[in-house]
C-alpha cells in the first residue's frame, strides 16, 4: 500500500518543479512570436535520433521518426476536455501545456519538427554524452517510440519527455532533470536554516491571520517534518 506522507511529499515536489520551470505569464503559444528561421537540416536527422530543444529553465526531447516526424510526451489539458482530434492535435500552446501538467494528463504525439522545435535550436542525441549510456539501434528506438502513440499519466519527477526518450534509446526511463531538481530540493531541505525559516513563516501567518487549525497546523506540522528529515 502507498505511503500517503509520500504521495504528499511527491505531490508538493511536482508542484514546485512546475513553479520552477515554467513563465505563467507569456504567450500563449510557444511559437507565435519566434524570430528564428523555420529551416531545419532535417536532412541530417536519422531515424531513431533523440532531438533536444531548449525551453524556459528546461529541455524537451523527443525522437526523430523521419519524413519530418517527431514522436515526443506532451501534457495536454484538452485531452481531459475533448475527443476532438482536431482540436488536440493542434500546437500545444502555454496555457495547454501548463494546465495539462496539473492535469496530469499528456499524450506522446507525433509533429512536425517545425512545430516540435517552436523556432528553438536542435541538438541532436546530446543525451548519448551526457549520460555517457550505451543507446539501441536507431530502428529499435523508433520502433519503441512508435508502440507508445496515444494518451499517458504525466508526472514532472516520473514520466516527463526525457523519460520517454530515455526508455526508447537506452532502454531505461531517466530525467537527469528531474533527479537534479529533487538533489536541490535534499540540499535546501537538509539545511537546518529551512526549519528556522518555516518556522518564522508560520509564526508570521499565524500573527497576520490569525491562530486557527488553517495557520497553526501548517506552521507546527512543517518545520517538524524539515526537522526529522534533515
Amino acid at each position: 500500500m502507498k505511503n500517503p506522507m509520500l504521495e504528499v511529499v511527491s505531490l508538493l515536489l511536482e508542484k514546485l518543479f512546475l513553479i520552477s520551470n515554467f513563465r505563467l505569464f507569456g504567450s500563449d503559444c510557444p511559437g507565435e512570436d519566434k524570430e528564428q528561421s523555420d529551416f531545419y537540416e532535417i536532412n541530417s536527422f536519422l531515424r531513431g535520433d533523440v532531438l533536444e530543444v531548449p525551453r524556459t529553465h528546461l529541455t524537451h526531447y523527443g525522437i526523430y521518426l523521419g519524413d519530418n516526424r517527431v514522436a515526443h510526451l506532451m501534457p495536454d489539458i484538452l485531452l481531459a476536455l475533448t475527443d476532438d482530434k482536431g482540436r488536440t492535435q493542434k500546437v500545444v500552446s502555454n496555457k495547454r501545456l501548463i494546465l495539462g501538467v496539473i492535469a496530469r494528463v499528456a499524450s506522446i504525439r507525433v509533429d512536425t519538427v517545425e512545430d516540435f522545435a517552436y523556432g528553438a535550436h536542435i541538438l541532436v542525441n546530446h543525451l548519448d554524452e551526457s549520460l555517457n549510456k550505451k543507446a539501441l539501434f536507431n530502428e529499435e528506438v523508433a520502433r519503441r517510440a512508435e508502440k507508445l502513440l496515444g494518451i499517458t499519466t504525466y508526472s514532472l519527477l516520473w514520466n516527463n519527455c526525457e523519460h520517454f526518450v530515455t526508455y526508447c534509446r537506452y532502454g531505461t526511463p531517466i530525467s537527469p532533470q528531474a533527479d537534479k531538481f529533487c538533489e536541490t530540493v535534499k540540499i535546501i531541505i537538509r539545511d537546518q536554516r529551512s526549519v528556522l525559516a518555516s518556522a518564522i513563516l508560520g509564526l508570521a501567518s499565524i500573527v497576520w491571520m490569525g491562530l486557527a487549525s488553517y495557520t497553526t497546523l501548517p506552521a507546527i506540522f512543517i518545520p517538524f517534518c524539515l526537522w526529522m528529515v534533515g
